[in-house]
């Protein structure tokens, strides 16, 4: 499974082109950057179509707070929290992340965080 993060997200909706949007692109095939109320609600139910996945528990919060702090540890600090969580799900369940946020590049390099575009 592959998580992606709303930095691609972002950047897939606004027609920004960078390898994570191709590869998201590539995964999704039908899902396209809209203008008209009409294609935001169709994107709305092809989005609804997706897995949702329930990220914060009270297991994978202490987790993600354990890994902030040996991050932080080491001289690195994750600027949102959210990245924290995300990442640290990612891990706990084995799940490839495609990411275009800088935050998660410590979670690669610190506690082998699978990044979808390397794999």
């Amino acid at each position: 499974m592959i998580v992606v993060d709303s930095s691609v997200w972002i950047d897939y909706f606004n027609g920004v082109q960078t390898a994570q949007t191709d590869a998201l692109d590539r995964l999704l095939e039908v899902l396209q950057g809209f203008r008209r109320e009409k294609d935001a609600e169709r994107a709305r139910d092809l989005l609804l179509g997706l897995d949702i996945l329930p990220m914060l528990g009270t297991d994978n919060a202490l987790i993600a707070a354990s890994r902030y702090r040996l991050l932080r540890a080491r001289g690195i600090t994750v600027r949102k929290t959210n990245d924290v969580i995300i990442a640290s799900y990612c891990l706990t369940y084995g799940h490839s992340l495609l990411f275009a946020d800088r935050d998660f590049e410590p979670f690669v390099t610190a506690f082998g965080l699978r990044a979808a575009l390397t794999e």
